[in-house]
């Protein structure tokens, strides 16, 4: 099976069938991570579609340096999804979240990810209380970094130092 990055490096040349297996593997996933935030399945679609459009666009811009091609595309999602929860209001939204994606999961993808699950799972353990509280609310509970300020009853630019220290040494962690 071809690797994200290899299918990343085809779509940022072009290749619409690239982007097509990367939307195939991918999406379920994707779109679970779009509706954990949204809590609605016709605002995750339209955040999914928005992502993949920003996915075709900015291809090239994506480097392996950065981090994997699946983290690169859940932050789009993220970023995607959070913009649209803005627009509709947290109040407009509902508290029921699904259990799960759309598709089950191949049981080795399954088995890949528990793996990461663990490898970051360790990491974020190893982070100073404030800063992984400050990543999980942003990046587990879809909180914009405003949104933590206020939960945590700090300043933001306190906030986002946090979390910009906490992904710093979490990327370290992971690549050793």
């Amino acid at each position: 099976m071809t690797s994200l990055e290899v299918l990343m490096g085809r779509v940022a040349q072009g290749d619409q069938g690239a982007l097509r297996q990367i939307y195939e593997r991918e999406a379920a996933r994707l779109h679970g991570v779009a509706l954990r935030i949204v809590r609605r399945p016709e605002v995750a679609a339209d955040a999914l579609h928005d992502a993949f459009l920003q996915i075709w666009r900015n291809a090239g811009a994506f480097s392996t340096g950065m981090g994997s091609a699946a983290a690169w595309m859940t932050s789009i999602v993220r970023y995607r999804a959070l913009d649209a929860a803005r627009r509709m209001g947290r109040e407009s939204l509902t508290d029921t979240i699904p259990d799960a994606a759309d598709d089950a999961p191949d049981p080795l993808r399954a088995l890949e990810d528990a793996r990461d699950a663990a490898g970051v799972t360790r990491c974020l353990h190893r982070l100073d209380e404030k800063s992984r509280r400050a990543i999980v609310l942003a990046f587990v509970e879809g909180l914009s970094h405003g949104q933590v300020a206020e939960r945590l009853a700090t300043p933001l630019g306190t906030v986002k130092s946090w979390i910009r220290r906490g992904l710093s040494s979490l990327k370290e962690c992971l690549a050793a």
